[in-house]
């Protein structure tokens, strides 16, 4: 696929989307804010290169360099003091999303063992979509011999979309492989 995601969005999504819910104004067509991508690492408190790791494993994934989110409070039971390192998360607008989106739609999600498609069901009721992955390694940039342990990751796809019928119109537009 050589053409952007974005370039689809403007040519072929939007006419689309306003003539299946008959918008009066071009504002009024969703779009897709921001994605983003979650790992929580609560086993990084104790080690630290566990943290350098997952930080170069998400930097290669997205392009961007990952944020370290940390412990509000502390909290015995999980062995857990306060600011220190719970997991980390990247936020893609603009041009890095689509890239991101391309990249998941077209070259990740087809990667997966026994792949039939992603549940329709993960919407929030907002027009935002939720998914969870459970290995990094259907990401072409991770090699298997450079991990040391398989983990997950959440990706958020944030739309300005009012609804899930308008977000999942707009993510079917894309190309997202739905069930």
């Amino acid at each position: 696929m050589n053409k952007s995601l974005k370039e689809l969005y403007y040519n072929k999504i939007c006419p689309s989307l306003v003539q299946k819910f008959e918008y009066k104004n071009i504002h009024q067509i969703p779009k897709l804010t921001k994605i983003t991508i979650n790992r929580g690492l609560g086993e990084a408190a104790q080690n630290s290169k566990i943290l350098e790791n997952n930080i170069k494993e998400l930097t290669l994934i997205t392009g961007q360099k990952p944020v370290i989110t940390k412990a509000k409070k502390s909290i015995a039971g999980f062995k857990l003091r306060e600011n220190a390192p719970v997991g980390l998360t990247v936020t893609l607008r603009k041009n890095k999303m689509y890239d991101f989106l391309n990249k998941l739609i077209n070259l990740s999600l087809p990667r997966i063992r026994d792949f039939r498609g992603i549940d329709k069901n993960k919407f929030d009721g907002r027009g935002n979509y939720n998914l969870g992955l459970k290995e990094q390694l259907i990401f072409p940039e991770i090699e298997y011999d450079s991990i040391d342990k398989i983990r997950g990751l959440d990706i958020s796809i944030v739309t300005t979309a009012n609804n899930d019928q308008e977000s999942l119109a707009l993510l079917k537009g894309f190309g997202m492989p739905f069930k």
